[in-house]
Protein backbone atom coordinates (compact mmCIF):
# COMPACT_ATOMS: atom_id res chain seq x y z
CA UNK A 1 0.00 0.00 0.00
CA UNK A 2 1.32 3.67 -0.84
CA UNK A 3 1.91 5.56 2.38
CA UNK A 4 3.83 8.65 3.12
CA UNK A 5 7.59 9.33 4.10
CA UNK A 6 7.47 9.90 7.65
CA UNK A 7 10.60 12.30 8.20
CA UNK A 8 13.08 14.11 6.26
CA UNK A 9 16.11 15.22 6.89
CA UNK A 10 17.29 18.99 6.80
CA UNK A 11 19.40 18.39 3.81
CA UNK A 12 16.69 16.06 2.23
CA UNK A 13 16.16 18.84 -0.47
CA UNK A 14 19.19 18.24 -2.04
CA UNK A 15 17.59 14.78 -3.75
CA UNK A 16 15.41 17.09 -6.15
CA UNK A 17 19.04 18.53 -7.67
CA UNK A 18 19.45 14.96 -8.85
CA UNK A 19 16.65 14.97 -11.37
CA UNK A 20 17.95 16.45 -14.45
CA UNK A 21 14.82 18.49 -14.61
CA UNK A 22 15.33 20.70 -11.98
CA UNK A 23 19.56 20.30 -11.31
CA UNK A 24 20.01 24.04 -12.63
CA UNK A 25 17.66 25.09 -9.48
CA UNK A 26 19.26 27.43 -7.23
CA UNK A 27 18.70 25.92 -3.08
CA UNK A 28 15.69 28.32 -2.65
CA UNK A 29 13.79 27.17 -5.41
CA UNK A 30 14.34 23.57 -4.58
CA UNK A 31 13.83 24.08 -1.10
CA UNK A 32 10.50 25.29 -1.80
CA UNK A 33 9.62 22.44 -4.16
CA UNK A 34 10.79 19.96 -1.50
CA UNK A 35 8.12 21.88 1.14
CA UNK A 36 5.32 22.40 -1.62
CA UNK A 37 5.76 18.30 -2.70
CA UNK A 38 4.12 15.29 -1.12
CA UNK A 39 6.28 12.33 -0.46
CA UNK A 40 5.50 8.77 -1.64
CA UNK A 41 6.90 5.30 -1.61
CA UNK A 42 5.73 2.99 -3.41
CA UNK A 43 6.92 -1.44 -3.15
CA UNK A 44 7.14 -3.62 -6.41
CA UNK A 45 4.15 -4.08 -8.47
CA UNK A 46 2.64 -1.23 -7.42
CA UNK A 47 0.88 1.11 -9.69
CA UNK A 48 1.64 5.05 -9.44
CA UNK A 49 -0.64 5.95 -11.97
CA UNK A 50 -3.41 4.36 -14.42
CA UNK A 51 -3.34 5.14 -18.13
CA UNK A 52 -5.92 8.32 -18.19
CA UNK A 53 -5.92 9.48 -15.30
CA UNK A 54 -6.08 12.85 -14.25
CA UNK A 55 -2.52 13.83 -14.27
CA UNK A 56 -2.80 16.78 -11.30
CA UNK A 57 0.70 16.24 -9.91
CA UNK A 58 4.36 15.48 -11.41
CA UNK A 59 6.09 12.73 -10.07
CA UNK A 60 9.70 12.75 -9.10
CA UNK A 61 10.68 9.64 -9.26
CA UNK A 62 14.38 9.89 -6.44
CA UNK A 63 15.12 5.95 -6.10
CA UNK A 64 13.67 2.99 -8.16
CA UNK A 65 12.33 1.75 -11.23
CA UNK A 66 8.75 2.54 -13.03
CA UNK A 67 7.54 1.03 -16.35
CA UNK A 68 5.30 2.33 -18.28
CA UNK A 69 2.23 0.73 -19.99
CA UNK A 70 -0.51 1.06 -22.02
CA UNK A 71 -3.17 -2.12 -23.17
CA UNK A 72 -4.68 -1.94 -26.90
CA UNK A 73 -7.94 -2.64 -28.37
CA UNK A 74 -7.14 -6.57 -29.09
CA UNK A 75 -6.02 -6.80 -25.49
CA UNK A 76 -2.02 -6.53 -25.91
CA UNK A 77 0.06 -4.66 -23.43
CA UNK A 78 2.42 -2.58 -24.95
CA UNK A 79 5.61 -1.78 -23.17
CA UNK A 80 6.54 1.95 -24.03
CA UNK A 81 9.57 1.63 -21.55
CA UNK A 82 11.19 1.86 -18.41
CA UNK A 83 12.58 4.74 -16.25
CA UNK A 84 14.86 4.74 -13.41
CA UNK A 85 15.23 7.26 -11.00
CA UNK A 86 16.21 10.70 -10.28
CA UNK A 87 13.76 11.44 -13.34
CA UNK A 88 10.51 13.36 -13.43
CA UNK A 89 7.82 11.36 -14.55
CA UNK A 90 5.32 11.60 -17.56
CA UNK A 91 5.84 15.22 -17.95
CA UNK A 92 3.99 15.11 -21.03
CA UNK A 93 0.78 14.11 -19.01
CA UNK A 94 1.00 17.03 -16.79
CA UNK A 95 1.62 19.37 -19.44
CA UNK A 96 -1.35 19.09 -21.50
CA UNK A 97 -3.97 18.15 -18.97
CA UNK A 98 -5.38 15.46 -20.66
CA UNK A 99 -4.79 12.68 -17.96
CA UNK A 100 -1.43 10.12 -17.78
CA UNK A 101 -0.55 8.77 -21.20
CA UNK A 102 0.50 5.37 -19.57
CA UNK A 103 -0.13 2.94 -16.70
CA UNK A 104 2.75 4.10 -14.66
CA UNK A 105 3.88 0.92 -11.83
CA UNK A 106 7.02 0.28 -9.73
CA UNK A 107 9.05 -2.53 -11.28
CA UNK A 108 11.19 -1.77 -7.64
CA UNK A 109 10.70 -0.38 -4.37
CA UNK A 110 10.48 4.08 -5.13
CA UNK A 111 10.58 7.19 -3.35
CA UNK A 112 8.24 9.26 -4.68
CA UNK A 113 7.71 13.27 -4.57
CA UNK A 114 4.49 14.48 -6.16
CA UNK A 115 4.87 17.87 -7.11
CA UNK A 116 1.41 20.00 -7.86
CA UNK A 117 0.98 20.67 -11.75
CA UNK A 118 0.74 24.49 -10.95
CA UNK A 119 3.77 24.62 -9.22
CA UNK A 120 5.18 22.44 -12.19
CA UNK A 121 3.63 24.92 -14.68
CA UNK A 122 5.19 27.87 -12.46
CA UNK A 123 9.14 26.30 -13.07
CA UNK A 124 8.09 26.25 -17.16
CA UNK A 125 6.70 29.82 -17.79
CA UNK A 126 9.66 31.12 -15.19
CA UNK A 127 12.82 29.10 -15.62
CA UNK A 128 14.08 29.62 -19.47
CA UNK A 129 16.11 25.99 -18.09
CA UNK A 130 13.47 24.41 -16.97
CA UNK A 131 11.33 25.37 -20.14
CA UNK A 132 14.63 24.39 -22.71
CA UNK A 133 14.25 20.96 -21.02
CA UNK A 134 10.73 20.56 -21.27
CA UNK A 135 11.00 21.61 -25.22
CA UNK A 136 13.85 18.98 -25.79
CA UNK A 137 11.83 16.13 -23.91
CA UNK A 138 9.19 16.70 -26.26
CA UNK A 139 11.21 16.99 -29.51
CA UNK A 140 13.00 13.86 -28.57
CA UNK A 141 9.35 12.15 -27.82
CA UNK A 142 8.75 13.18 -31.24
CA UNK A 143 11.43 11.55 -33.14
CA UNK A 144 11.39 8.51 -30.61
CA UNK A 145 7.89 7.69 -31.24
CA UNK A 146 8.45 8.17 -34.75
CA UNK A 147 11.21 5.56 -34.94
CA UNK A 148 9.71 3.64 -32.88
CA UNK A 149 6.45 3.13 -35.02
CA UNK A 150 8.26 3.10 -38.07
CA UNK A 151 9.94 -0.20 -36.67
CA UNK A 152 7.20 -1.59 -35.46
CA UNK A 153 5.06 -1.20 -38.72
CA UNK A 154 8.12 -1.52 -41.48
CA UNK A 155 10.53 -4.04 -39.87
CA UNK A 156 9.94 -7.86 -38.65
CA UNK A 157 10.72 -8.53 -35.01
CA UNK A 158 14.08 -10.60 -35.96
CA UNK A 159 15.39 -7.04 -37.21
CA UNK A 160 13.21 -5.02 -34.68
CA UNK A 161 14.89 -7.10 -31.52
CA UNK A 162 18.71 -7.02 -32.93
CA UNK A 163 18.41 -3.66 -33.55
CA UNK A 164 17.27 -3.12 -29.96
CA UNK A 165 20.13 -5.08 -28.86
CA UNK A 166 23.12 -3.66 -30.36
CA UNK A 167 21.72 -0.29 -29.85
CA UNK A 168 21.93 -0.96 -26.21
CA UNK A 169 24.59 -2.97 -25.87
CA UNK A 170 26.78 0.13 -27.97
CA UNK A 171 25.98 1.69 -24.25
CA UNK A 172 27.36 -0.12 -22.10
CA UNK A 173 30.45 -1.27 -20.96
CA UNK A 174 31.54 -5.21 -22.72
CA UNK A 175 27.92 -5.02 -24.86
CA UNK A 176 26.43 -5.82 -21.77
CA UNK A 177 22.82 -5.64 -22.28
CA UNK A 178 20.48 -5.69 -19.51
CA UNK A 179 16.73 -7.25 -20.43
CA UNK A 180 13.84 -4.63 -19.03
CA UNK A 181 12.45 -6.90 -16.70
CA UNK A 182 11.53 -10.53 -18.02
CA UNK A 183 11.22 -11.10 -21.46
CA UNK A 184 7.72 -11.04 -21.75
CA UNK A 185 8.36 -7.29 -20.90
CA UNK A 186 10.90 -6.89 -23.52
CA UNK A 187 8.26 -8.48 -26.00
CA UNK A 188 5.64 -5.78 -24.61
CA UNK A 189 8.10 -3.18 -25.50
CA UNK A 190 8.71 -4.08 -29.11
CA UNK A 191 5.13 -5.63 -29.95
CA UNK A 192 5.52 -8.75 -30.27
CA UNK A 193 5.08 -12.10 -28.15
CA UNK A 194 7.08 -13.86 -25.90
CA UNK A 195 7.89 -16.87 -27.36
CA UNK A 196 8.46 -14.99 -30.71
CA UNK A 197 11.52 -13.18 -28.60
CA UNK A 198 13.02 -15.92 -26.74
CA UNK A 199 12.85 -18.48 -30.08
CA UNK A 200 15.06 -15.30 -31.57
CA UNK A 201 17.30 -15.30 -28.49
CA UNK A 202 17.66 -18.92 -28.10
CA UNK A 203 18.28 -19.27 -31.84
CA UNK A 204 21.08 -16.57 -31.76
CA UNK A 205 22.77 -17.94 -28.70
CA UNK A 206 23.38 -21.58 -30.77
CA UNK A 207 24.79 -19.71 -33.42
CA UNK A 208 27.07 -18.07 -31.03
CA UNK A 209 25.95 -14.53 -31.84
CA UNK A 210 25.07 -13.53 -27.91
CA UNK A 211 25.42 -15.26 -24.76
CA UNK A 212 22.11 -15.27 -22.63
CA UNK A 213 21.33 -15.47 -19.30
CA UNK A 214 17.82 -15.12 -17.67
CA UNK A 215 18.03 -11.10 -16.68
CA UNK A 216 21.30 -10.60 -19.50
CA UNK A 217 22.35 -10.48 -22.94
CA UNK A 218 25.91 -9.85 -23.95
CA UNK A 219 26.57 -9.61 -27.64
CA UNK A 220 29.26 -11.12 -29.23
CA UNK A 221 28.97 -11.23 -32.63
CA UNK A 222 27.72 -7.68 -33.23
CA UNK A 223 28.40 -7.74 -36.78
CA UNK A 224 27.10 -10.47 -37.73
CA UNK A 225 23.76 -9.55 -35.26
CA UNK A 226 23.69 -6.72 -37.66
CA UNK A 227 23.70 -9.01 -40.55
CA UNK A 228 20.85 -10.91 -39.37
CA UNK A 229 19.01 -8.00 -39.17
CA UNK A 230 19.79 -6.41 -42.35
CA UNK A 231 18.89 -10.07 -44.14
CA UNK A 232 15.87 -10.20 -42.03
CA UNK A 233 14.51 -6.65 -42.98
CA UNK A 234 15.49 -7.72 -46.98
CA UNK A 235 13.49 -11.20 -46.68
CA UNK A 236 10.86 -9.05 -45.56
CA UNK A 237 10.67 -6.38 -48.51
CA UNK A 238 11.61 -8.91 -51.21
CA UNK A 239 8.11 -9.81 -52.82
CA UNK A 240 7.06 -13.12 -53.33
CA UNK A 241 7.86 -14.35 -56.70
CA UNK A 242 3.75 -14.24 -57.32
CA UNK A 243 3.86 -10.68 -56.42
CA UNK A 244 6.34 -9.64 -58.67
Amino acid sequence: MTSSVSADTSAAWQELATVPLLATLPEDRLRALWTGSLPRRYHAGEILRSAGDPAEHLLLLLRGRVAATAGTAAGRVVRFGEWTGPCALDKVAVIDGRGHTATLTATTGCAVRSLPRTRFEELVDDVPSVRGHVLRLLADQVRLHQESYTNTATLPVEARLATWLLAKSAETPHARVELPGTQQELAESLGTTRVTVNRALSQWRRSGLIDLTRRMVVVLAPELLALRANASSLSAETPHPAER
